[in-house]
């Protein structure tokens, strides 16, 4: 065959793939239709052919005719009543294949044990192929002992014109390659079937991946909104107050918190801006790529506290190790957290009150204190914690570390959040 040839073959197997699925979408709308065409082939190929040629014997010759001479004539009534027994049990081989393959087997039977030859003989392989594909597995190694004895019975007969070991491996290779043929149909649509499962199965997969990324992606917008509004709002509300009770005593106080006002919106502006910067997509924003800055690290930790003091607390912070060497993500985290716990500190302690912040690197070890010499007590709902520890507790998470907060001994309160430093324990998890 040459490469024309192969290459001329693939619209036709085109066209028969298309009509192989244009009839199994037909046989699964009308299951029985294709077991009656069937039943209808095999009538016309092999049983109307022995119904036209009934009787016609004579003349010279000899081949067929003297192959049919060793067997009984039948009368037609009688031939009929066979031919049916053989072919209508077709109707259910795919609904019930055993019950199928044994009432044509038992025609089959009787009708050799007659002595008489039929082409509708050609039922019993069929019904063996279709007990291959749709029976139950245990049911083939019977069904494959009767066909044998059936085979037999076959070979004893035409024992006067053929040699018993020939005919005896045409029938039963006639019956493996049937039997082989039933398997491997089935084999396929198992595989078929699989491969089907598995894509969906996949698919599903990737429908939960996507919606877990977005749910992750949805929590930490949520976070870093929290920590940027929270912790600005805190300022402005507390600047706000003081510049209200200072603007009769001492106005160029109060001109200051406003200016003080002013700065801490606009941080908060341009902070809001880069986080809906990075959400906003191509198609609903302006062309190119929105302009991002550098997230907040541990060096700007110093301007928050800046900010705190402005606000009107006394924030004491130190840093010990190498902090400046720590990565983005890392220095992101414990800015996020230290900012939540000094917000925390606004919302609750008093103006005089003194903060003690400190970072500490020890190894693969990073802890981080927040103490303040306010009151003891938080306000909130009783066993209920704030979305402020539960999103520092998550980020602290991400570092296979924790944080813990609570009053002390001298009275105040405390924060404390450790992460672990080790490689591999970041912020993949």
């Amino acid at each position: 065959m040459t490469t024309d040839d192969i290459s001329g073959m693939g619209p036709l197997v085109a066209r028969l793939s298309r009509g192989g699925q244009r009839l199994r979408q037909a046989d699964r709308t009308h299951p029985r239709v294709l077991d009656t065409a069937v039943v209808l082939l095999v009538f016309l190929l092999f049983c109307l052919p022995d119904l036209i040629h009934d009787g016609a014997g004579d003349g010279d010759g000899d081949g067929p005719r003297r192959f049919r001479l060793v067997f009984t004539q039948l009368p037609v009534a009688g031939m009929l009543a066979l031919q049916a027994g053989l072919v209508l049990p077709l109707l259910w081989r795919r609904r019930k294949p055993a019950v199928a393959f044994g009432v044509i087997a038992a025609v089959f039977v009787l009708q050799w044990s007659l002595g008489a030859a039929l082409r509708a003989d050609i039922a019993l392989f069929v019904a063996l192929y279709s007990l291959a594909l749709h029976g139950r597995l245990r049911q083939l190694p019977w069904a494959c002992a009767a066909m044998a004895a059936a085979m037999v019975l076959v070979a004893v007969r035409v024992s006067s014109v053929v040699s018993v070991g020939d005919a005896l491996f045409f029938l039963l290779s006639t019956a493996t390659a049937a039997l082989a043929l039933g398997m491997m149909v089935r084999i396929r649509r198992a595989q078929l079937a699989g491969l089907r499962e598995r894509a969906t199965r996949l698919e599903i997969e990737r429908d939960q991946r996507s919606r877990l990324a977005t749910a992750t992606e949805r929590t930490r917008v949520a976070r870093e909104m929290h920590d940027i509004v929270g912790h600005n709002l805190s300022v402005i509300i507390t600047l706000a107050d003081a510049g209200s009770y200072a603007a009769d005593i001492q106005p160029e106080r109060g001109k200051e918190a406003l200016l003080l006002i002013g700065d801490t919106g606009r941080q908060a502006l341009g902070e809001l801006r880069r986080v809906l910067g990075v959400l906003r997509s191509a198609a609903d924003g302006p062309p190119g790529e929105p302009e991002l800055s550098p997230q907040p690290g541990i060096v700007d930790i110093g301007a928050l506290c800046a900010t705190v003091r402005a606000a009107g607390l006394e924030v004491v912070y130190r840093t010990s190790g190498n902090v400046d060497t720590l990565d983005s993500g890392v220095q992101l985290t414990v800015y996020r957290i230290v900012q939540e716990a000094l917000t925390n500190t606004l919302k609750h302690a008093n103006t005089d009150a003194r903060v003690h912040l400190a970072i500490l690197v020890e190894d693969s070890r990073l802890t981080i204190r927040v103490q303040d010499t306010g009151p003891a007590t938080r306000s909130g709902p009783p066993n209920e914690e704030g979305h402020g520890l539960v999103g520092m507790r998550e980020r602290a998470a991400l570092y296979g570390g924790d944080v813990s907060a609570g009053p002390t001994a001298g009275g105040g309160w405390s924060v404390e959040a450790v992460l672990d430093l080790t490689p591999g324990s970041g912020g993949d998890r």
